[in-house]
């Protein structure tokens, strides 16, 4: 477990009964159910727009980034390891972390995100790669979503 879970504060602010009937959890299911179809048609500019962007310049979106922010987190975005290296991702100056995630399971309260780094190959057009590390949270920790552009990213299962 990431040492910036804690697991006394974070879930009591979306709600105390433990359901997830919450807009945050409705919004993970349906980018993942998109993400699970991957087909572009809609360009509304909203997280849970009902397709996932692409188009005849680019290779069709098969996913859409997204950043999480916690109860307490003062504005700044949930980070987790870009590997299953154990690393710190709340010391100050730490690297090999990010910030940017994509969801792979809603399971209720249960959300499972992959995490996605930034790609260090300049000539690509997409702006993330799939890294191994996986991380589960309670949905009713999050407080926020911020969803980025739809792209595409290699090596992601369906």
């Amino acid at each position: 477990m990431n040492s910036n879970f804690n697991n006394n504060s974070c879930c009591s602010c979306n709600n105390n009964n433990n359901d997830c009937n919450n807009c945050i959890a409705e919004i993970l299911q349906v980018i993942n159910v998109l993400q699970s179809n991957a087909c572009p048609d809609n360009c509304l500019n909203s997280c849970d727009r009902p397709a996932l962007g692409g188009g005849s310049n680019c290779v069709v979106c098969n996913t859409r980034p997204i950043m999480l922010y916690t109860c307490g987190s003062n504005g700044t975005p949930w980070s987790m390891p870009t590997s299953r290296v154990n690393t710190d991702c709340t010391a100050e100056g730490a690297t090999g972390c990010s910030n940017v995630f994509r969801v792979e399971k809603v399971d209720g309260c249960c959300c499972t995100f992959r995490v996605l780094a930034p790609n260090t190959d300049t000539t690509s057009p997409y702006p993330y790669v799939a890294t191994d590390s996986i991380f589960t949270m309670n949905i009713n920790c999050c407080c926020a979503v911020r969803c980025l552009n739809d792209t595409y990213v290699e090596c992601i299962c369906g």
